[in-house]
């Protein structure tokens, strides 16, 4: 992963789910991802690997310290390839924020679908 001007999302979610996608630690897991979304590879390979992450976990979740930015919209082409895919976008500007998140994390851990209030808009 390259963190000058934004990463490589896809490419490591392509090299994490070959390693440890169908048959490893992600099958029936919740993921969780943090990141603005900013990619600086095609946005094409992230919907892929997102698609592929989403198939084998239980729930993926994003966190997006960006999210909580007034206006804020998730605009950028990482950010939105990857939507589609994920089933809780919640902001992570703050602790208050991660105390939500490990709200999410412990509601219902086996249920699949969104928490209240925690659905992707």
């Amino acid at each position: 992963t390259d963190w000058s001007g934004g990463t490589r999302l896809g490419d490591g979610l392509r090299r994490f789910n070959d390693e440890w996608g169908c048959r490893g630690m992600a099958r029936g897991a919740t993921v969780v991802i943090l990141s603005d979304g900013w990619d600086r590879g095609e946005p094409e390979e992230m919907a892929e690997q997102m698609a592929r992450l989403h198939r084998v976990a239980h729930r993926v979740v994003w966190v997006n310290p960006l999210k909580a930015s007034p206006g804020y919209q998730p605009l950028a082409r990482g950010m939105a390839a990857a939507l589609p895919h994920v089933d809780h976008f919640v902001e992570g500007h703050s602790l208050d924020a991660l105390e939500t998140l490990a709200d999410l994390l412990m509601a219902d851990p086996v249920a699949p679908g969104p928490a209240p209030g925690m659905l992707v808009s």
